[in-house]
């Protein structure tokens, strides 16, 4: 009698939601799953950096008499060739890190969804159209288009997104278009058409929601190379300018003085690297949860 009540309960049960399906798969992945709070963390201080630590006095400010200060109590991650505590400028970092590689990601998103899209829907001629300029855009190495582009704007926050944006563009097209060419076969994409839906309104509600998981894992592993791009760019001085707390920008204020004081580039380094990885581990994570070999 317990047993058909158990199957009649059973029977009735809501199946698990698509993305509740797809977490637990990807809890199973503990990589992924230490990734994740290791993002959160990072997140979590910079948001909450203007409460640890003053901008103005630790971050901005120049202490010549604690310069080059190695990992204490006072400064648990040293002090820069300015004086400033690495803690501080590290966490306030975060912040410029963080923000470029969201803000790149979003814009990359919005134009590589609209152009892949558009050239895996309509194909012919306009597929053919597309992919050529964006394939004479992706000769060019992005980190060469970044820097040409940057030399043109200027530096600063602004015209760093739009010249690393621009640059990514080919990449987010390429992949849209290669996830929507599976979608648009699909017999419901057939009978929307039939009815006389109108093209824009299919691609909107019908095929990018179709995409979006698979949008979702390759804009996390963008993010990645988005924030190594600023700091690669900053180091070289032509991003963030000093004195902005940008990890790149670290790195070359401290460059004279990483024999000496290795701890000076080893911060910001590792910042960077951390960061970077811990993107990329998450994005295998839910390329691995959303694979549907891997449901048991």
């Amino acid at each position: 009698m317990l047993v058909n009540k158990k199957l009649r309960s059973s029977k009735y049960e809501k199946p698990p939601s698509f993305y509740a399906d797809v977490f637990y798969r990807l809890k199973k992945n503990k990589t992924a799953m230490v990734a994740l709070v290791v993002i959160v963390i990072i997140t979590l201080l910079a948001i909450f950096a203007g409460v640890i630590a003053d901008y103005d006095t630790q971050v901005i400010q120049s202490n010549p008499a604690e310069r080059l200060q190695k990992p204490s109590a006072g400064h648990i991650f040293g002090t820069d060739p300015m004086g400033r505590d690495l803690f501080a400028r590290v966490i306030y970092g975060a912040r410029y890190s963080l923000t470029f590689g969201l803000i790149c990601t979003f814009t990359g998103l919005i134009f590589g969804c609209l152009f892949g899209a558009a050239a895996a829907y309509f194909g012919g001629a306009v597929d053919t159209i597309l992919m050529f300029i964006f394939d004479c855009i992706t000769c060019i190495p992005g980190l060469l288009l970044s820097l040409t582009l940057v030399t043109v704007l200027g530096s600063g926050m602004v015209n760093l997104v739009l010249a690393i944006t621009i640059s990514a563009i080919p990449g987010y097209a390429r992949s849209i278009r290669a996830i929507v060419m599976g979608i648009v076969r699909q017999e419901y994409i057939e009978a929307a058409r039939a009815i006389g839906v109108s093209h824009w309104r299919v691609i909107a509600k019908h095929v990018l929601p179709n995409a979006i998981a698979l949008i979702i894992v390759n804009a996390t592993m963008h993010i990645a190379g988005f924030i190594m791009s600023a700091a690669g760019l900053s180091f070289i001085g032509m991003g963030i300018q000093p004195p902005s707390p940008e990890w790149g920008a670290m790195l070359n204020e401290s460059r004279e003085a990483m024999r000496m004081f290795p701890h000076t580039v080893l911060v910001p380094g590792l910042a960077i690297v951390v960061t970077a990885l811990s993107f990329n581990l998450l994005g295998d994570g839910l390329s691995e949860a959303l694979d549907p070999r891997m449901k048991e």
